[in-house]
């Protein structure tokens, strides 16, 4: 039981890591909302004549051409929504990104700016029907009217719309609730295509750290029973007397046992695991905390074959991430979530 809690201790601090990178990650190159906008600027004003779709073919389109190459995000706008939505473009006067402006107009009411584009990744679903009510409402209300636009506009929106529309028998209210039900099920599918492509940096990342600490779930696996037993021993001593003292004496080379055991529980092996990393951080009872460079033994780590094993199961067992690894310590150690 000590050994599986260790292990799973140290997966799930180390899984808790790579999310932690993939998240700040995604936050700076501002992704999730990128993956949003490249997705509606598609479905509304359809692909673009020279650079093709929007949204990324790839995993490398998501992480190169996304990020740094074409931004699809309109640009922020301080001011509220105006009271009255624009009007639709005209064929002749219609731009690559017609409708998404008119879009945004009507959703910015809490946006901020982020590195002066448009930071909103999640648009909800009745939000957007209601956007779209408002776009159709600027053409007298008449639905018939703001579909034959988007049809004259050549917008890949008229055809989700149409088929709303005429599944609804041309009933506003219905057809409100089947743009935010047809909406919705566009969000999860794209949800889905995002983790599709976001696991594989998750994937790099997890090497990435396993790589960084060397860490070798074998050979932790090793120091956790061995530190487990020097355990048993401090803990038998309390209680057996006299001969479990003389065996502890014994194991800690023959002298005072105290300074013995007081460097085993100072130094679990979670922390003498993380000392292999490439640069460690000692934090000393008195005085500063001092960084040391193990590039040394780091490289006679890494370019040791008998650690390899241990490294891709450290790397397997970080792709499971940390929900999972949580979710194992919680049934492990009992702790129930809160209700």
């Amino acid at each position: 039981m000590d050994l599986a809690l260790g292990l799973v201790v140290a997966f799930l601090l180390l899984s808790l890591l790579v999310s932690g990178l993939n998240e700040a990650f995604v936050r700076v190159l501002a992704i999730r909302s990128k993956f949003l906008w490249a997705y509606l600027r598609d479905t509304m004003d359809g692909a673009d004549k020279k650079t093709g779709s929007w949204l990324p073919a790839g995993v490398l389109d998501v992480f190169r051409v996304l990020p740094f190459l074409r931004d699809p995000r309109p640009r922020h706008n301080d001011l509220p929504a105006p009271s009255e939505p624009g009007r639709m473009p005209e064929p002749e006067t219609q731009s690559g990104d017609s409708m998404i402006k008119l879009l945004y107009e009507r959703v910015r009411e809490i946006d901020h700016a982020k590195r002066g584009k448009t930071s909103i990744a999640n648009i909800p679903p009745a939000r957007f029907a209601m956007a779209v009510m408002e776009l159709a409402a600027a053409q007298g209300g008449d639905v018939e009217q703001f579909l034959a636009k988007l049809q004259k506009i050549d917008s890949p929106l008229y055809g989700h719309l149409k088929g709303v529309w005429e599944t609804a028998q041309r009933d506003l209210d219905r057809f409100r609730q089947g743009v935010e039900t047809w909406f919705d099920g566009e969000m999860q599918r794209l949800s889905m295509l995002y983790r599709r492509y976001v696991k594989w940096v998750v994937a790099v990342l997890g090497l990435g750290v396993t790589l960084l600490f060397t860490m070798d779930g074998l050979e932790y696996a090793k120091t956790l029973l061995r530190d487990n037993a020097f355990r048993a021993s401090v803990t038998a001593v309390a209680g057996a007397g006299p001969d479990a003292y003389d065996e502890l004496k014994a194991r800690c080379t023959g002298g005072d046992p105290v300074p013995c055991v007081t460097e085993v529980l100072s130094q679990p092996a979670l922390v003498k695991m993380m000392d292999q990393a490439l640069v460690s951080v000692s934090i000393p009872e008195q005085g500063d905390p001092s960084v040391h460079w193990n590039g040394g033994t780091w490289w006679y780590r890494i370019s040791t074959p008998s650690h390899w094993p241990g490294f891709l199961l450290t790397y397997v067992a970080l792709l499971f991430g940390a929900p999972f690894w949580w979710d194992v310590f919680r049934r492990i150690t009992g702790i129930r979530p809160r209700r």
